[in-house]
């Protein structure tokens, strides 16, 4: 037996090693007897062919009218080398289509991502207790995406993304039992666990059917089981000089009425 020529693809055997350090390290520390400490990575678009493990979706593939796009964005003094999701909504239907009773939506996500020797490639997030988002949002209703290799396939696991700070950088955390299963956009009865040891896809998606343009901004997401002091000084390092004094002014206050 011969293997396909897909499987002797370069990216194959680089998932392939890849996966083999990450079990390799969970050995050796014994990462799986205790609670990790370390984040766990999942997108990062530090680097512009990270885009290229993404798709964007939006109503336009079946005849409506909405645009959307995932752009790359090189670090400057007051952001981090990012992702921009963006676009225009239309609500408009085409008027061909008969069928599509319903525009008004686009989104991204993470591809599949593909194959190794130890079988499909997925992230194992059981260890965590929470998806980190560091992003900067224009305050539209967006919604997180969790797909999982679950039976049914068109099954998604949501969450709104909560914005403290429009128009500013910003990292949240999101408990991942918090996540609602839904399909088609519909929460299925009865909920079930997400398949946490076998995630596929993770995206974003803007669902306020509100016609106009968006942009959504995203750094990285990674699971983890809280911030660690290098998260928090990257974050606070993203913050506007007002906001990180008016910061200190209530911590002063604060230590002012402890005394």
């Amino acid at each position: 037996m011969r293997p396909s020529p897909h499987l002797l693809a370069r990216g194959f055997f680089g998932r392939s090693l890849d996966e083999f350090k990450r079990v390799s390290n969970i050995a050796l520390k014994q990462e799986g007897l205790r609670t990790p400490t370390k984040p766990y990575v999942l997108l990062d678009f530090s680097d512009p062919a990270s885009l290229e493990s993404c798709k964007t979706m939006s109503d336009a593939d079946i005849g409506g009218f909405s645009k959307a796009s995932l752009e790359h964005f090189s670090a400057t003094a007051t952001a981090p080398p990012h992702a921009c999701f963006r676009g225009n909504v239309s609500i408009e239907l085409p008027t061909n289509q008969p069928q599509v009773q319903r525009s008004g939506y686009a989104a991204w996500r993470s591809l599949d991502r593909g194959y190794t020797l130890f079988g499909k490639s997925l992230w194992d997030i059981d260890p965590y207790t929470y998806l980190a988002l560091r992003f900067k949002s224009d305050g539209r209703k967006y919604f997180v995406n969790v797909q999982t290799d679950s039976i049914v396939y068109t099954d998604l696991h949501q969450h709104r993304l909560y914005a403290q700070r429009p128009g500013e950088w910003e990292t949240v955390l999101i408990k991942w039992n918090d996540f609602v299963r839904t399909n088609h956009g519909v929460v299925v009865e009865p909920q079930t666990e997400m398949l946490r040891q076998k995630v596929r896809t993770v995206g974003l998606g803007l669902i306020d059917r509100i016609p106009g343009s968006f942009e959504l901004r995203l750094s990285k997401l990674w699971a983890t089981n809280g911030l660690t002091d290098a998260d928090m000084a990257e974050s606070r390092s993203m913050e506007p000089t007002n906001a990180r004094k008016q910061d200190a002014d209530k911590q002063a206050a604060a230590s002012e009425n402890v005394l």
